[in-house]
């Protein structure tokens, strides 16, 4: 491993979170990039994070439906991290200045009540492991110039992750067939999408299950009291300032985030 490599390109992404300006994509930069190593980048900006004082919240799983995975030319999902300072309040307002080319995803989250650790996790497994169930939005965001990216640049800008919203009521997964849970995304009061938790793998379970497995690979577990983003049910949706987002899930309930107007 290049660890002079991983600092640098870690050091590149955060060149734009701090300036408010996308950059060149890591896989221009090294075409020889490889996921591994992308996952290290990821992990070295999720650790200077944690130690200037975030908070690891959970997990977000991306890339979960055959179009994403057909257009970047892989066969499996990704992962990424969240803190909580991507936590946006259910109806609050993100400013527009906290992002750079957002788009909007409704999801189903996942809350652990119990670690989950690979490599052989099933989707029973995360049916028992979980607390409960509920609706999200997942605010996507890339530090890679008008997301101009491939899978490695997507694993290493944290899967994507920008912030994301909580809302509607618990459930608990057995009282739901996951599966078959409708989704209507609206924005600006006007139907955009709809999906269904199929479309998330077939099973959002499934999708946490498959992260539990993936993880292993790191030497990373589930713990319990994590949120875990299960993926996204429809297509993102571009977000623009003074945007209002809400989606319904059939059987738990609403979630909504409104974008500030952006400063002059």
């Amino acid at each position: 491993m290049d660890i002079e490599k991983i600092t640098r390109f870690a050091d590149h992404l955060a060149a734009a979170s701090r300036e408010g300006v996308g950059v060149t994509p890591l896989t221009l930069l090294d075409p020889q990039f490889s996921e591994i190593e992308a996952y290290h980048v990821q992990l070295k900006t999720i650790e200077r994070k944690v130690k200037e004082g975030a908070r690891i919240t959970g997990k977000k799983i991306g890339l979960t439906s055959r179009a994403m995975q057909t257009l970047l030319g892989v066969e499996q999902p990704d992962y990424g991290h969240l803190l909580d300072d991507m936590v946006v309040e259910n109806n609050g307002e993100l400013p527009f200045e906290h992002v750079l080319s957002p788009k909007v995803e409704a999801e189903i989250a996942f809350l652990l009540k119990r670690d989950l650790e690979g490599p052989h996790v099933t989707t029973y497994d995360v049916l028992m492991a979980t607390e409960y169930v509920m609706p999200a939005l997942e605010i996507v965001d890339s530090r890679i110039a008008n997301w101009q990216i491939k899978l490695e640049d997507t694993v290493a800008d944290n899967a994507s992750s920008g912030f994301y919203v909580l809302g509607g009521h618990p459930v608990k997964p057995q009282d739901l067939d996951l599966p078959l849970v409708g989704m209507a995304l609206y924005k600006n009061q006007q139907l955009v999408n709809t999906g269904v938790g199929a479309a998330a793998l077939g099973n959002p379970a499934s999708c946490v299950a498959w992260l539990a497995n993936k993880l292993y690979e790191l030497g990373i577990t589930l713990k319990a009291g994590e949120i875990i983003l299960s993926g996204a049910l429809s297509a993102a949706v571009e977000a623009k300032p003074g945007d209002v987002f809400h989606t319904q899930l059939a059987g738990l309930g609403s979630v909504g985030v409104r974008f500030g107007e952006k400063k002059t």
